[in-house]
């Protein structure tokens, strides 16, 4: 039987709105052992705008010699993102992961309110598949032509 994302993603993912401090959404990764806070419009709404990261944090705020209680996660997180549907086939999510060399594939709605998100971890503990875990963690992994 085909896995589904919702077969293997994180279901009510943490997130962020961007007027919240980059100590803040810094704060939630340490507290929740996570590597990614998921951005959305509202609390209330859940639509995803966006996706701040350890790394993120690292280079575009404590490299830059910003005050993380006075940087936004909004003026840090990256807006450019690639997501799946709880129904689509885990391999789109695996492809998206591949192809874009990302770690982390947040899952929405038909209206782009977040739902779940999909982590390497995920993949390493729930897809069963170690192939495929393989080639998703080297894919991943290549260094990109474009700095972060």
């Amino acid at each position: 039987m085909k896995k589904t994302c919702l077969d293997i993603m994180t279901k009510d993912p943490l997130c962020c709105v961007p007027a919240d401090s980059a100590q803040r959404a810094a704060q939630l990764m340490r507290d929740r052992n996570v590597g990614a806070i998921l951005i959305c419009e509202s609390q209330e709404t859940k639509r995803l705008v966006g996706i701040v990261t350890d790394r993120d944090l690292a280079l575009r705020v404590v490299a830059e010699g910003c005050d993380p209680k006075g940087t936004c996660v909004g003026d840090v997180m990256t807006r450019e993102l690639f997501t799946c549907r709880p129904e689509d086939d885990v391999q789109k999510a695996l492809e998206l992961m591949e192809r874009h060399k990302v770690r982390r594939i947040p899952v929405v709605d038909q209206q782009n309110r977040i739902v779940g998100i999909i982590t390497q971890g995920d993949i390493a503990i729930r897809l069963k598949d170690p192939q495929k875990i393989a080639e998703v963690v080297v894919e991943v992994s290549k260094p990109s032509t474009v700095a972060a």
